[in-house]
């Protein structure tokens, strides 16, 4: 059975990278041990966008032709291309009709900042977010072109707000036809209905010819939830929210104890 093929799937920031952006240099040891096995497919799953996704497959030591990278929450799916000059090219792009959402939102927060991701350029934006929150260019455009076409993702922040405060909106609110996952800050995602990091992971597992039973996932925030229900073993970090932590299997350290590195411990002992 060990020698079956196994995916693992695991989250970027605060799982695989420290807040500040730091990869530890055991976390970066247990990757690629798993990622020299040739039954395991190590797949990064992620809320970032494609630009910010394919950097981190660069460093850990991932970016072998043709492997497979969720990334937008589920909205976007990739495989590694050597040959083209991006690192990539998608496999799966599902998008949605962003208006009805933002104008939701907007009724309660008119101030709120809004970003439209643009794959493999950046973000269209009403107004410029904070420093380093958004990874690509931001262009700044008026609300008929921000809100024009079809999205992949569009991002709430309110840098006035919390966590929290932003969790009781969407509960007070409503959102319906989207997906939604609220950060560790005040940062609301949105994502077409039904998609999540497991939806796409699920047609990724299916195409690598991965049983069900054979599946591993880590994370660390809300939008990791539906991936760690979804995997056979669904790890928490320690530093996670508790609903999150309720989604899993079992807990690992925190992201600055190298909480992954003792979870793929685990898998290569137990599974790998």
């Amino acid at each position: 059975m060990r020698d079956c093929d196994l995916l693992v799937a695991l989250d970027v920031d605060g799982t695989v990278l420290h807040h500040d952006g730091h990869l530890a240099p055991a976390v970066l040891d247990r990757v690629r041990a798993l990622d020299a096995l040739p039954h395991v497919h190590v797949v990064i799953a992620t809320g970032r966008s494609v630009l910010s996704t394919v950097p981190v497959v660069e460093q850990l030591g991932l970016a072998r032709e043709g492997r497979p990278a969720v990334c937008s929450n589920g909205a976007v799916t990739v495989r590694t291309d050597l040959t083209n000059g991006t690192g990539y090219r998608l496999v799966d792009v599902v998008t949605f009709d962003p208006a009805p959402a933002v104008a939701l939102v907007r009724q309660e927060l008119p101030d709120v900042l809004v970003a439209v991701e643009e794959i493999g350029v950046g973000f269209k934006v009403s107004t410029p977010f904070p420093p380093g929150e958004l990874w690509g260019e931001e262009i700044v455009v008026p609300d008929e072109e921000l809100l024009a076409h079809p999205a992949t993702r569009v991002t709430f922040r309110d840098p006035s707000s919390t966590s929290q405060e932003f969790t009781e909106l969407v509960e007070r609110i409503g959102l319906h036809g989207v997906s939604y996952a609220v950060g560790y800050s005040a940062w609301l995602d949105l994502a077409p209905e039904g998609v999540s990091k497991a939806s796409a992971l699920e047609q990724v597992r299916r195409h690598l010819g991965v049983e069900p039973h054979r599946t591993v996932a880590v994370g660390d925030q809300r939008n990791d939830i539906e991936m760690l229900t979804w995997a056979a073993r669904g790890y928490a970090m320690g530093q996670a929210p508790a609903e999150v932590v309720a989604a899993a299997d079992r807990v690992t350290g925190t992201v600055d104890e190298d909480g992954l590195a003792e979870a793929l411990d685990e898998v290569l002992a137990e599974l790998a």
